[in-house]
C-alpha cells in the first residue's frame, strides 16, 4: 500500500485526466492574464534599469591614474635541492 494515496486527478502514468482539466478551465484565462502581467512587471523594471544605468554621466569624476609598477627583480631566494636517491650517480 502506497504512502500517498494516488489523486483521482492523474491516471497511473501521470496524465490528466478529463476531470482535472474541467476543473482547471474556469481558471485558465485569469491564470493567463497573471502570467503575463508578472512576466510584463519584470521586464519593465529590468528595461527601466537598465536605462537609469545607461544615463549616468561619470565625466566630473577624476580616475587616478595606475600605480607605477616596481620594476621586476629577479628572484634572489635560495631554492631547495631535491634529495639525492641513493645509488644514483
Amino acid at each position: 500500500m502506497p504512502l500517498i494515496p494516488r489523486s483521482s486527478y492523474y491516471t497511473k502514468d501521470y496524465r490528466q485526466t478529463a476531470a482535472l482539466i474541467r476543473a482547471r478551465q474556469p481558471f485558465l484565462i485569469k491564470n493567463i492574464f497573471t502570467g503575463v502581467g508578472i512576466a510584463t512587471f519584470a521586464i519593465s523594471v529590468y528595461a527601466f534599469t537598465i536605462k537609469a544605468v545607461a544615463q549616468d554621466d561619470f565625466s566630473d569624476v577624476q580616475v587616478p591614474n595606475a600605480p607605477e609598477q616596481p620594476p621586476h627583480t629577479p628572484h634572489t631566494g635560495v631554492l631547495k635541492a631535491a634529495p639525492e636517491v641513493a645509488g644514483r650517480q
